[in-house]
């Protein structure tokens, strides 16, 4: 069979459960919604079928349906104004570390690699219509017009893997008349939040054999399994009266070793990262001293009383919350989770936001990720601001904001508005895609300097060479520049496709959300199984510390 053969689909709801997409989750961000791509050209005939990189079981359908439905979950919201990012003149850092900040500079560089005029990659736009039509066969193979049942991209859907849904299994395990939906509902925010802190790429030696039913996951969905049978256990709580609760007693007695235990870590089938993953727990803990967001026992979950009590949110047929709330608390209340080699102005650490040469630079730019204190007066050199050379992306946020709003939308039937906001994640599965297509192809002098990084990293910790790809540092100007791109693509590919399922859509829409759980995020995956059958790797590797990707 080929890669477009027809796979068990998601089951299909009553057509009365199915409204149109609410427009808080639909758009995608182009400056314009006119097109010049071609038609696209079909690629089914170039792959092969298989069975996803992370799991070894073939069984059931890719996306659970249960609890978190999308089904009924998008009605439409009354207009609620977002509040502006602040003044990127006068608080640089808080900019930066806005989500509006993301796909505005993204845009910048992404501008830049249209033009293919980026300097670590080549562009081929003439290959765009290929990803598109990937991307969009892929949708059609996996789900049935017009799409409805397609879930936003989120956690919730990786602790399915196999068919089986381990969520609603768990919360059925909870007796309503002693648990009830706002405890369900922080339980869930505790386990996601965890899990996706912990959701960096895992490597290519480890795996995950399930507790429940001794199959091997691995990848994304060995780490939901693996977190999840952990956080049964009660490795993540302190309370005696509670073990299905994450909170900051229980992470500060975590240990690299007890991580590395719940992990199945062990020699040969090491955790890439292992060390990074439990540090960014335990720092955890300290974050989780923050009684306004955590609460006085320091738990995630209890974010979601500081979410209903915000006075920007508006209760009355509907919960509406401004998605800025939920930024706001994991922008603020996680800071302090963040290694301190993180870029910073001011002493203000950024996050996941980097230096790049592609971006305007001062005169003098700045020679560390760590540059401070920020200039005085007009804080400019040559018209230009130091800030200005940094660009942001906030993947693990951004993933933790899909994640947790699963839940929240779900048990407690919050709508988040302003979901446009979220841009498509910059990882090696979504930029992956556009390199293996031949989108974005790295420049000689870059693929000679990444080559001799994985030859050394190889020499360093005896990793034998299986499949030979160039290596970077997270922070790398090359890993910076293609993650930037990567965001603007997955913008121009949301608007795509939907231009070619226009028909299949029948006057519906595709969010990006979507775009990314149903097509762009899977379809990296598995043209990276084809491209490196043996590895099933991204084109470009990370040295990474787990606290990235």
């Amino acid at each position: 069979m080929g890669l477009f053969s027809r796979r068990d689909k998601a089951p299909k709801a009553a057509a009365d459960d199915q409204p149109a997409l609410a427009s808080s989750q639909s758009k995608t961000s182009l400056t314009s919604a006119s097109s010049s791509i071609v038609t696209p050209i079909n690629t089914s005939s170039r792959i092969i079928n298989r069975t996803s990189a992370g799991t070894t079981s073939t069984a059931g359908p890719g996306t659970p349906l249960t609890p978190f439905s999308p089904t009924g979950m998008n009605p439409t919201l009354p207009k609620v104004d977002m509040p502006r990012p602040p003044d990127p003149q006068l608080d640089p850092a808080g900019y930066l570390r806005s989500l509006s900040a993301v796909r505005e500079r993204c845009q910048m560089l992404w501008s830049k690699a249209l033009k293919n005029d980026l300097r670590h990659f080549d562009v081929d736009m003439r290959k765009f219509p290929d990803v598109v039509s990937f991307v969009a066969n892929i949708i059609k193979r996996d789900y049935d017009a017009p799409f409805t049942t397609i879930p936003p991209h989120g956690r919730y859907q990786h602790f399915g893997v196999g068919g089986r849904d381990r969520i609603a299994h768990l919360l059925a395990t909870w007796p309503e008349d002693m648990v009830d939906n706002t405890e369900k509902c922080k339980r869930m925010i505790d386990l996601f939040l965890v899990s996706v802190l912990l959701d960096a790429g895992a490597g290519t030696k480890w795996s995950y054999k399930s507790v429940e039913n001794g199959r091997v996951y691995r990848r994304s969905e060995g780490i939901a399994v693996a977190t999840l049978d952990m956080f049964k256990t009660g490795l993540f709580s302190g309370s005696p009266a509670n073990k299905y609760q994450v909170d900051k007693e229980g992470l500060r007695q975590l240990t690299v070793e007890k991580l590395a235990q719940g992990l199945q870590s062990t020699p040969g089938n090491e955790m890439a990262g292992l060390e990074g993953r439990a540090q960014l727990l335990i720092r955890l803990s300290e974050a989780l001293n923050n009684t306004e967001y955590f609460g006085e026992d320091g738990r995630p979950g209890n974010m979601l009383d500081h979410i209903l009590s915000h006075p920007s949110t508006q209760a009355s047929s509907v919960i509406i919350v401004p998605l800025t709330v939920l930024w706001n608390v994991l922008m603020d209340g996680l800071a302090p989770i963040w290694p301190p080699s993180r870029t910073a102005i001011n002493g203000v650490s950024l996050g996941d936001a980097w230096p790049c040469s592609s971006m305007p630079q001062p005169a003098q730019s700045p020679t560390s990720p760590t540059f401070s204190p920020f200039p005085n007066t007009t804080g400019q050199s040559n018209g230009i601001a130091p800030w200005e050379s940094i660009l942001p992306f906030h993947k693990l946020t951004q993933w933790l904001t899909y994640s947790l709003m699963q839940p929240m939308q779900s048990i407690m039937k919050i709508q988040f508005a302003g979901q446009e906001l979220l841009t498509g994640l910059p990882e090696y599965r979504n930029g992956g895609l556009f390199i293996d297509m031949g989108v974005m192809t790295l420049k000689p002098e870059d693929q000679e300097r990444g080559l001799q990084h994985y030859a050394e990293y190889c020499q360093r910790t005896g990793t034998k060479a299986v499949e030979v790809a160039p290596m970077f540092e997270p922070s790398d100007d090359v890993i910076v520049e293609w993650r930037g791109a990567t965001v603007g693509f997955l913008d121009m590919l949301a608007l795509e496709v939907n231009r070619v399922l226009k028909a299949e859509l029948a006057g519906g829409e595709l969010s990006l959300a979507q775009v990314l759980e149903a097509g762009s995020w899977k379809g990296g995956r598995e043209i990276a199984e084809v491209s490196r059958p043996n590895t099933k790797e991204p084109p470009i590797l990370i040295d990474s510390d787990g606290t990235v990707f």
